[in-house]
């Protein structure tokens, strides 16, 4: 990186240094880093997302008066 490259970045910023060569999202992360996260997911069904069906909603009391 020459001179002008540094005063450019400078200025303007650096890219993230997420991206690869092909502008594709990459994490440098070691790969015992992804393997635990992988293996949380599938081996413990409170961190499966697939288990998880949402919040549900509380039952609405009927405010109408009883007759």
């Amino acid at each position: 990186m020459g001179v002008v490259g540094k005063v450019l970045g400078f200025l303007f910023g650096n890219p993230p240094p997420i991206f690869d060569e092909n502008g594709e999202v990459r994490h440098n992360l070691p790969n015992e880093k992804w393997d635990a996260w992988k293996n949380r997911y599938t081996r413990d069904a409170e961190y499966n997302w697939r288990n998880h069906t949402g919040k549900k909603a509380k039952d609405k009391k009927d405010s109408r008066p009883t007759a």
